[in-house]
């Protein structure tokens, strides 16, 4: 492998999203690092992908299992980390007060507590790789709650809350720091969204190579900006959001989320 060749450490790899970008990433040359909780299927996706790839088993929510994964890759990569994709998640749809207080901590560990390891953990690693940036993977949900996905909206209000902070504080590092916000997509994790009323009524029109595209967009552009929407729907309803007044920001959302 080519001591210029960009590496990419991808969490949540093992299917979905993830899996998308792995592909994505290793057909346009790059290395890549496949880290799930879900071994087996990373180590099914390495074996087709070939050459300039490393599997390995990695819990996000477990903050000392992210040193002995990343030194590892790092190794692997030729001492490069050009960038990290804070990319899984888990959600649980319905009410509120319907869903297992554990499951909703569940929720936000996974999707919070993750990417903060993960940034805390690469840190070394990405201030030694020039032009290294960090994508994580927000949502469509990040531009205002969502009800019966209020607990997964708050975990991306979260992931988007960090990504702007460390857009701007990271710049002097030379790290960029943005973050991904697709609605629905058709992935096995978003199959128990279907419960939401807003996922019923918008549909998922997204595919997850949909959404690998924008990724490896914000992966080698220029810009900075630390928000990449996905898709028409997310364009138009953050445009709308940011263009009316709040109340009816409020009753736009409404009427998207309510049940036939």
């Amino acid at each position: 492998m080519s001591e210029s060749t960009r590496s990419v450490f991808i969490t949540g790899a093992a299917a979905g999203i993830g899996k998308a970008c792995a592909q994505a990433f290793h057909d346009a040359g790059w290395f890549v690092g496949l880290y799930d909780r879900d071994a087996a299927g990373c180590e099914t996706l390495a074996q087709a992908l070939g050459e300039r790839c490393i599997a390995g088993s990695l819990d996000v929510t477990d903050a000392g299992a992210w040193q002995p994964a990343l030194e590892a890759f790092w190794t692997a990569a030729g001492g490069r980390l050009d960038l990290l994709l804070n990319n899984a998640g888990i959600l649980a749809a319905g009410g509120f007060e319907a869903i297992p207080l554990a499951q909703q901590h569940a929720i936000v560990d996974v999707n919070v507590k993750g990417v903060m390891n993960g940034c805390h953990a690469g840190f070394d690693y990405l201030r030694r790789t020039p032009g290294a940036r960090v994508i994580n993977m927000a949502s469509a949900s990040a531009l205002y709650g969502q009800p019966e996905l209020a607990t997964y909206a708050a975990t991306k209000f979260a992931v988007r809350g960090l990504t702007e902070g460390l857009n701007i504080e990271w710049d002097a590092h030379g790290i960029y720091v943005c973050d991904i916000l697709p609605l629905f997509t058709q992935t096995a994790m978003m199959d128990d969204a279907d419960k939401a009323a807003s996922a019923q009524n918008l549909k998922k029109r997204l595919s997850p190579e949909d959404v690998a595209s924008v990724v490896m967009q914000a992966a080698t552009s220029t810009s900075h900006k630390p928000h990449w929407l996905v898709g028409g729907q997310t364009k138009s309803l953050a445009m709308a959001l940011k263009l009316t007044p709040a109340a009816f920001g409020r009753a736009v959302v409404k009427k998207l989320t309510a049940a036939e």
